[in-house]
């Protein structure tokens, strides 16, 4: 596995779930063609591609490039890169039927063609000894942020103080914090709220 400083944007929760088998890094969902109205996602990305910067990583159909070109215009052109799968012919197991294209998505590619596509585009490999912890729900747990009494009115204190909108959930709160702060610095932020 390697380990890459910039977040992978992916179309759909199976690419999602096949990146994260290659690559430890974040990886967020458009949702598809859901990106174009979801404007609290699109400014999510856009704070994660000023932090770290941002792979685009679509299927190579025709609805894959109108989300990339769509994401190319919507984040400034030194914070984003774009990975290229080659189109080849098939299917993905999960599915009756092949896509309108006749050709694989990121789902399906094989291992390798990914790995190869992601190095093309000069993405900055971490060594082990640079890579942070990640947070996980069972920190959320601890800290107090989910599943437990009060945890809903603390975790909007937290997104206040990181100025991110009241009503994301947990789930998406853990995607962002992991994509722009370290394990040390968010633990530090919400002991520093419980004291005020």
């Amino acid at each position: 596995m390697i380990h890459i400083r910039e977040a992978i944007v992916v179309e759909g929760r199976y690419d999602v779930n096949k990146i994260r088998q290659l690559v430890d890094t974040v990886v967020i969902e458009t949702g598809g063609f859901a990106i174009f109205n979801n404007k609290e996602k699109l400014a999510l990305i856009r704070r994660i591609a000023a932090e770290r910067g941002i792979l685009v990583l679509t299927d190579s159909d025709g609805a894959g490039f109108v989300i990339r070109n769509y994401l190319r215009g919507a984040i400034p052109k030194g914070q984003v890169r774009h990975a290229y799968i080659p189109q080849i012919a098939g299917k993905e197991r999960r599915k009756a039927h092949g896509s309108k294209e006749g050709t694989l998505g990121v789902e399906g590619v094989p291992d390798a063609v990914i790995l190869q596509a992601l190095k093309k585009t000069g993405v900055t490999c971490l060594p082990e000894a640079d890579h942070n912890p990640k947070i996980t729900k069972a920190d959320l747990y601890a800290w107090g942020l989910s599943g437990v009494p009060g945890s809903d009115a603390k975790r909007k204190k937290l997104l206040r103080a990181l100025d991110l909108p009241q009503h994301m959930t947990a789930n998406a709160l853990l995607e962002f914090i992991n994509a722009i702060a370290d394990y040390d610095e968010v633990r530090r932020l919400i002991e520093g709220l419980a004291e005020s």
